[in-house]
Formats: structure tokens, sequence, C-alpha cells
């Protein structure tokens, strides 16, 4: 349980000491920062602990969103302070000088004095003066101020009676920008629906999970190949999606933020899309149509799309002197209500793409289902590379050495081009990276795909690929499309999987190749989730252990040339679990661990 010290004297009439303990928190009494300081002293190390002016009036969700969100180590708003258990020695430290100080007369270093001498705002002051980041949450239209007088109070409870507590906690619940199918067709219920759940107490975590089990049933619906089954499994996609979106309503509209949870959320929308790709696969199989190349055409295409999003995205993040006409001209349009719209349907966001095919799936086959997913994919893709491609060339950027590291990392290089980059030692000259990784991939794509199955051109292109991809990481990724690099690895490797399994011409060999390309993006995915969340790369064993991209497609392609089809099939299947169990079992392992960050995916854009 928290601990919430209220500091000074009881209000009569005040609801807080109630309010507080229905966000969860211990309530304590302190007439004095002196006391203050004792009581603080006595709270276990483990908990976490909220400093609260006895003088308070605000909406209970001011304090929820300043009190017990578990993202920030240290967080405020007027009249109240909270630390979790790792900021608690600032928090000590902060108490004790301004017990000490006289009265609070000045802030530190001699700033100003508060216009309301309020403990806990003194305190949040001194904390920033320290160098703590005091997270202050944008309240909007909720209240939370301490009152100096009578008349103040009775203003301050008159602008909290005015305000509905509820429809703001409803309407912040939603994310302020998504897409437009999503926007009009799901959050207006969906909020509600997050509601109810928070009320019965369900967690964000059991909901991503009904939302993965749905998508599942639904696969499994597709995969029967009947009509009733594919106007099922239509219906059942877009109920797993509501859930999909309920989950992150109901994270911030309880403010249930969990490491699990992160990891869930953040892998479990994959898993749902590309598991119902199967289904419909294995549905149109039934009905004697093989569609597993499309399937797996569509993965690899929807994953690399979402690589140039990660890269281009942690390439220029905390670029400096980071500015692009391009940028400001698409700024400027983001500003015209109609054109914001267009720009988030035309990129196909996962709502859009997601009633798509349900809508297809319901209507038509699944090979018609699979054209238009790769038409609309296609496009979209084009689209976005093409103006992060003219934004990059147009920006005047400095990358950091964070950034090229996380393009590092992304890269996912392995042994064969760590040792090829030992001996050459130099890189290569700005735009000659990324069009280097761009034809060394090429070519060993082309290789597998134009030459009959059996042949050792596909080899002889895997070894040009290896030299070349080494070349291109030879040095930090700072240049300007140096962002293009990770995903011309993913295309090339996932590219390469595609064509010699068409080429097998083998029932289950394009199946086996769908499970080791879902295994590897399924790592690829998790390094990506690892960065974001300022957890590092995967460690360097894992990446070492399943071969690094290079590795990968080199062994693939030399399994193609000594083995049969059937034997390469065979080989594929047991590639995949052998990838799969090792990235799984590292990923869970990290995700439930202590170490790992407590946030809320998001969601992709694409």
């Amino acid at each position: 349980m928290s601990t919430a010290i209220v500091t000074g004297q009881p209000v009569p009439g005040s609801s807080l000491e109630h309010d507080l303990r229905s966000l969860g928190f211990d309530v304590r009494v302190a007439a004095d920062a002196a006391e203050t300081e004792s009581l603080l002293a006595a709270v276990p190390a483990g908990r976490r602990v909220a400093l609260v002016d006895a003088r308070f009036v605000g909406h209970l969700h001011a304090l929820r969103l300043g009190l017990t969100d578990p993202r920030f180590p240290l967080a405020a708003v007027p009249g109240a302070v909270t630390a979790e258990p790792a900021a608690r020695q600032a928090l000590t430290r902060a108490v004790a000088r301004e017990t000490s100080a006289d009265g609070g007369a000045a802030g530190p270093g001699g700033a100003p004095a508060l216009a309301v001498d309020s403990l806990a705002d003194r305190v949040a002051t001194a904390l920033e003066a320290d160098g703590g980041a005091v997270h202050r949450p944008e309240l909007g239209s909720l209240v939370a101020t301490v009152p100096d007088d009578p008349q103040a109070r009775n203003e301050a409870r008159q602008a909290v009676a005015a305000v509905d507590d509820e429809a703001v906690r409803l309407r912040s619940a939603v994310k302020s920008r998504d897409g437009f199918f999503t926007t009009f067709f799901i959050s207006p219920y969906s909020r509600y629906i997050a509601r109810w759940c928070a009320r019965r107490g369900l967690t964000p975590n059991q909901v991503t999970t009904a939302s993965l089990l749905t998508a599942l049933i639904a696969a499994g619906c597709a995969a029967t190949g009947t009509r009733g089954g594919f106007v099922a499994a239509g219906v059942l996609l877009i109920a797993s999606f509501v859930l999909d979106c309920t989950d992150g309503q109901l994270a911030r509209y309880a403010l249930k933020y969990s490491t699990l949870g992160a990891w869930l959320d953040a892998t479990f929308d994959r898993a749902k899309e590309y598991a119902y790709y199967a289904g419909l696969a294995l549905g149109a199989a039934r009905g004697g149509d093989d569609v597993w190349a499309l399937a797996l055409g569509a993965m690899v295409l929807q994953t690399c799309r979402h690589v140039v999003d990660f890269s281009f995205n942690e390439a220029n993040h905390d670029a400096t002197a980071n500015t692009s006409p391009t940028a400001a001209l698409s700024d400027k349009l983001d500003s015209v209500g109609w054109t914001v719209w267009v720009r988030r349907m035309i990129v196909l966001p996962i709502g859009e793409r997601w009633a798509m095919i349900a809508v297809l799936t319901a209507a038509t086959t699944p090979r018609i289902t699979f054209y238009v997913l790769l038409a609309g994919c296609a496009f979209a893709a084009t689209y976005t590379t093409a103006g992060r491609v003219l934004r990059s060339v147009t920006r005047r950027a400095r990358r950091t050495d964070r950034a090229a590291q996380a393009l590092a990392d992304l890269a996912d290089s392995g042994p064969l081009a760590e040792t090829v980059e030992r001996v050459v030692k130099r890189g290569l000259p700005g735009l000659a990276v990324p069009a280097v990784a761009l034809l060394g991939g090429a070519a060993v794509v082309a290789c597998s795909a134009l030459t009959d199955f059996g042949g050792v051109l596909p080899v002889a292109g895997a070894v040009v690929y290896v030299l070349t991809s080494a070349l291109a990481v030879a040095r930090p990724l700072k240049g300007a499309l140096d962002w293009l690099v990770p995903p011309f690895f993913r295309a090339a490797e996932y590219g390469t999987v595609l064509a010699l399994a068409g080429k097998a011409g083998v029932n289950g060999a394009l199946p086996a190749a769908f499970g080791l390309v879902a295994a590897v993006a399924y790592h690829h995915y998790d390094t990506v989730y690892r960065i974001r969340g300022n957890a590092g790369a995967p460690p360097v064993w894992l990446v070492r252990a399943i071969g690094g991209h290079e590795g990968r497609t080199l062994l693939v392609t030399v399994l193609a040339a000594v083995l049969t089809a059937s034997q390469f099939k065979a080989a594929l299947t047991v590639l995949a679990v052998a990838v799969a169990l090792l990235v799984l079992v590292e990923s869970i392992r990290f995700w439930v661990s202590a170490g790992a960050p407590a946030v809320h995916d998001e969601g992709e854009p694409a």
C-alpha cells in the first residue's frame, strides 16, 4: 500500500483524506514540516509516498494523475508531490532541507517565495532544483490548487463542481492522436468498455489477453475455409481490435501501467495479425487455393514498413539542429482539418487495415483479401518512405551516438558481419552506406528468386550480402539516410526466405518459411521495444546464437543448395522452432524482470 502524508491543519468539510484512501493510500496527518519528516522516515522504503497539503482543493482525477502513475519516479500537481521507492532518498533530502529552512520564505538558491506556503509545493520545487525529473501531468480543465483564504477556497470548490471529473477521465483515456476508423468507429464506445472493466477490477493485461484469444479464434474461423467461417472471422477480428483499443484506454483510465503489460501490448498486435494471415492461408488451402506466398509477402511487407518507422524515429528523435522544410510543410498540413484525416488514412494504420481485412474476409476470398492488402500496404509504404527520405535529405541534423547505436542494434548484425568489420576496419562514406546495403540485399534476393531451386548462385549472392552488410555498418550510422539500412536488411533476409521457399515447390515449404520469418520478426520487434523503453538491445549472446541477419540468410541459401526440396522444408521448420524458442525464452525473461520499463505501448502508426 502507498502512504500519503497530509501536511498542515485539517480543513473542516474537506474530502481530501477520503479521496486519498479511495486511491489506495494509507493516510497519515502531520501538523508541520518536522512531523512530516518523522512520519516520512517511518514509512517502509519499498512504499510510494505522497505529501499532500491539507488545504488542497481539486478533482479526484487530478490527484490520481499526480500521485498514482507508476511510470514516473517523481510527480507533482499543485499542493501534492509523490515519490516512488526509487526516488525516496531524493524526497527525504528535499523534505529535510525544507524542514530546516526558515518557514519556506524563499525557494532553493534564493528563488522567489511561492504564492501560497505549501510544503508539498516547496518540496517539489526543491526536487527540481536538485535535478530531479518531476512529472507534472497536464490537467486541462481539472482543478488542483491550494487556496490561501476562505473566498479562494469557495471559488475553487465551485470550479471543481463546474467540471465533470468523470467525463474528463473518459476523454483522457483515448489517445489524442489516432486513426480515422479508431477515432470515429471504435473509441466512442470502447472507452465505456474500459470503464466497465475498471469498475470490475479487470486489468489491461487481461483485456490484452482477451484480444489475443479473440484474434486467434478469428484465425481459426478463417482456417475453416467456409463462407460462414470467413464471416465469423471478420466479425471476431473487429471485436479483437475493439479489445485492443480497450486495453490501452483501460491503462490510461485506471493508470494501470505495468512491465508485463508493455511486453504483451507491444507483441500481441503482431502475433494477432500474422496469426490471422496464417488462418486465411489455411482456409484458402481447404478450398484448393494456395496463397501462402501472399500471406508471407504481406507479413514481410508489413514488418518492413514498421522497421522503416522505427529506424526513422530512432535516428531523428534526439537529433540536434533537426530542421527540415519538408517537415515544416507537413506540420502546416496537419493544421488543416481534412488533410489530417486523409494523411492518417492513406498510411493504412492498424484500425483501417484491420477493418479492411475483416470486410474483405467476410465478403470475398483470401486471395482477394491479400491482393488488396498488399496493394494498400505497398502504396502506404511508398508514401511514408518517400516522405521520410525527402525529410532526411532536406534536414540539417546532427545525429547522436545514441541514435547511431540504436540503428546498429536494429541492424541485427551477427558474427559473420563482425568478423568482416574487423578486417575492413573502415566504413563507407555518405550515401554509399544505404546504397551498398540496398545493392547487397537486392543481389541475394534476385539470385534466390531468378534461379532454379538447388543452385549455388543464391549462396554466392548471400556471400556478397555478408560482405556488403558488414561494410554498411562498419562505421557509426549517422548519415542522412543511414536509417534505411535496417529496413533494407529486413527486406533482404525475409525476401530471400520467401523466394527460396517458393522455388522449392513442395507442400509445406512456404508455411515453414512463414514460421521462420515470424520467429525472426518477433526478435526484431522485441529489439525495437527494448530500445523504446531505454532498456538496451537484446544480449549479444542471443544475436550471435541466432546468427544475425546475414548469418541466417547465408545459412538458408546453403540449406537450399545442399538439400532436396523436402529436406529444405524440414530444415526451415527446425530452424523456425529453434529461433522461436531462443528469442521467446529470452524475451519473456526480460519483460517479466524488474528491470524492464513500466510503460504501456501506444501502438504503431502503421
